[in-house]
This record gives structure tokens, C-alpha cells and sequence, in this order.
């Protein structure tokens, strides 16, 4: 395994997280541990949930990753083994089950964590999230910022960074990191963190993948340098990047069949650049999974890929992904298809 350092602070995570947002849906809490087990045996350190999950959100289900991870967390006594992330969801009609209303203040922030750490039964978190913002940008669905008269969102980063800090006193969290955001807002509670006194943002959890590279545009050079690297989410677009859907029999309970509504890599453009890069995986002698996880690890601005799995043995595939190095000529080839075939996931 590789590590990489957590923004400016003295934590070293692996260069593959363990994504767990199937945990308590597509995958039991046995399978979960499994899951859990095997990673830490390969070296990797970092978990990452969300108070919202399972996906796709629904009340039923809303919480139960965490539980798992907690259970888990409990029978191992390994707390101190594992670099912890969660997230507080941002507002949505869609989650109000959660906290009515959904905000980031003071007493939401607080109801969200003291939840979030009694189903991980954990005392702390090492980095805390704000899953996505609070203004309407950037939402699931819906790329980039659209000025709307109906958007009565008032900058309030400097209050949020200060409940923030006053976890970080109290031992709560160690670390904030954003989630879904623009280079505005992660610049924001950047420059606030340099003028008032406040905690800097040390990581941003966004897309990326062969079919969605909008970081690059922005964000990664402040990644690169303010030392605030990405966590990339959905490396493998939702499995479409693992090439099983453009087999003769496509499986029919994948996660873009099994949830059409958050399939944003569905389209006839993802469709066609994933079949170029399965050539490229095929002339480079890997599998086209291997080859797309590779391409991220590969990148200057990540600090790391946050892979999740259905099965065993994808995740070891994926975890195996670390090993690959992809050629001179692989390299020019994606850029290619990029090229070609731009960010085709809307």
C-alpha cells in the first residue's frame, strides 16, 4: 500500500480509502466486516461513510453504514488502527427524516456528529465532512453553480467553521474536510481559516474518474497548492468503468440498473469512452477497472481514491489497483479519449 499525508496534518492515510456506502443495502453487516477485515489486512488505514447512508438514502436504511462500521469497530478494538471519515448531509427535501430543518449550524452540526459517533460507537472522528452545500451548487445531478432569485442561502462558512473548531477543541473531530464543493467555497473557508483564527480545510471529497474530470478545472491546483487533496469519489463511475456492462449479458442488478435516478454515468457518451478505454486496458494488459483506479492513484492532487465494492472480489481488484503503473503510451491514450469524448458524465 501507499500513503499519502492528510492535507498539513500529521495523519498518513492510504492512497486507497474503503467507500462503504453499500454497507446495510447491497451488503450486509457480515459482508461489511468481511469487507473491513480484508482492507485492513492489505494496508489500507482510511474508512469513509455518511450519516446518510446506505444508498440510495431512504429512511429505512438511513444510518445503517454507520452501525456496521461501529459493530465492527467494537468486536476488532481497533479504533486506533483506522483513520475514521463521516459526513453531515447538507440540506434536501429528499433526507428531511434526518433533521428538520437541515442546516449547518450549531445545533444540527451538533444532533448530526453525537449521532454519527453513537452508531460508530467511537469517540471521535479523525475527519468530519460537510457532505454537500449548503447553497444551492453542486448538488447530485446537477454540476456547477446557477444564480437563482429562489436561493436565500447567506454566507455563513465563518459560524460553521467556528462550531467546527469548538468540536476540535472538545476531541470530537480531529480534521474538516468539504464535500461537493466549488473552488469559491473551498477558497472561502480557506481564506477564513487564514484570517480569523479558524480550522483549514484539509481535504475535498468530489468525482472523479475516467468519465467525470471537472476537478481538474478549478480544484486541482488548489489541491495541488493549498495542500487540500482530493478524495475521489465514484473512481469507477458506478461500476460502468469495470466493463461488465458491455458484456454479452450485462448484469441486470448493478448500481446503475438497480438505481436509475442517481445514474449520471447512464449515457451513450460514457457508454463509448468506456469501450475506447477498455482497448487501452487491453493493449496495456489489465483489466479496465485496474486501468481506471491506476489513472487516479496516479494523479498529483489526490490524496485518495475512495473505492467501494459489492463483492470480494472487487474489492480486491480494486485494492490491487495500488501496484499498477500505467505506461507512457496508456497515458497518451486516455488523454485521447478525453480529447474526444470530454467529462461525458452530466
Amino acid at each position: 500500500m501507499k500513503y499519502t499525508q492528510l492535507g498539513k496534518t500529521e495523519i498518513e492515510v492510504s492512497r486507497i480509502c474503503l467507500g462503504t456506502m453499500t454497507f446495510g443495502e447491497q451488503n450486509s453487516e457480515a459482508e461489511g466486516h468481511e469487507q473491513m477485515d480484508y482492507a485492513l489486512s492489505q494496508g489500507v488505514n482510511f474508512i469513509d461513510t455518511a450519516e446518510m447512508y446506505s444508498v440510495p438514502g431512504r429512511k429505512e436504511t438511513q444510518g445503517s453504514t454507520e452501525r456496521i462500521i461501529g459493530t465492527w469497530l467494537n468486536a476488532r478494538k481497533n479504533r486506533d488502527k483506522i483513520i475514521l471519515a463521516s459526513k453531515i448531509a447538507g440540506p434536501s427535501d429528499r433526507f428531511s427524516y434526518m433533521r428538520n430543518p437541515m442546516k449547518f449550524n450549531k445545533e444540527q452540526i451538533h444532533e448530526a456528529l453525537n449521532n454519527s459517533l453513537k452508531r460508530l460507537q467511537t469517540d471521535y472522528l479523525d475527519l468530519y465532512q460537510l457532505h454537500w452545500p449548503e447553497r444551492r451548487t453542486n448538488y447530485f445531478g446537477q454540476r456547477g453553480f446557477m444564480p437563482s432569485k429562489s436561493d436565500s442561502w447567506e454566507d455563513n462558512f465563518e459560524e460553521v467553521l467556528e462550531v467546527l473548531q469548538d468540536l476540535i477543541k472538545e476531541g470530537k473531530i480531529r480534521h474538516i474536510g468539504l464535500s461537493n464543493e466549488t473552488p469559491w467555497g473551498l477558497n472561502r473557508c480557506l481564506n477564513l481559516a487564514e484570517n480569523k483564527g479558524l480550522p483549514k480545510v484539509v481535504s475535498v471529497q468530489n468525482p472523479y474518474s475516467l468519465l467525470n474530470r471537472t476537478y481538474e478545472i478549478g480544484m486541482a491546483e488548489i489541491s495541488y497548492r493549498e495542500k487540500v487533496g482530493l478524495l475521489a469519489y465514484s473512481p469507477m463511475a458506478f461500476g460502468l468503468l469495470s466493463g461488465k456492462y458491455h458484456t454479452d449479458k450485462p448484469p441486470g442488478e448493478g448500481r446503475i440498473k438497480r438505481y436509475p435516478v442517481m445514474a449520471r454515468y447512464n449515457s451513450k457518451n460514457c457508454y463509448e469512452a468506456t469501450e475506447a478505454y477498455m482497448k487501452i486496458a487491453e493493449e496495456e494488459g489489465i483489466s479496465v477497472a485496474k486501468l481506471s483506479l491506476a489513472f487516479v492513484n496516479s494523479r498529483e492532487f489526490l490524496t485518495s481514491n475512495i473505492i467501494g465494492a459489492t463483492t470480494m472480489e472487487q474489492l480486491k481488484e480494486n485494492i490491487e489497483s495500488i501496484e499498477v503503473e500505467l505506461s507512457k503510451e496508456a497515458l497518451k491514450a486516455i488523454e485521447g479519449v478525453h480529447a474526444r469524448i470530454p467529462d461525458p458524465a452530466p
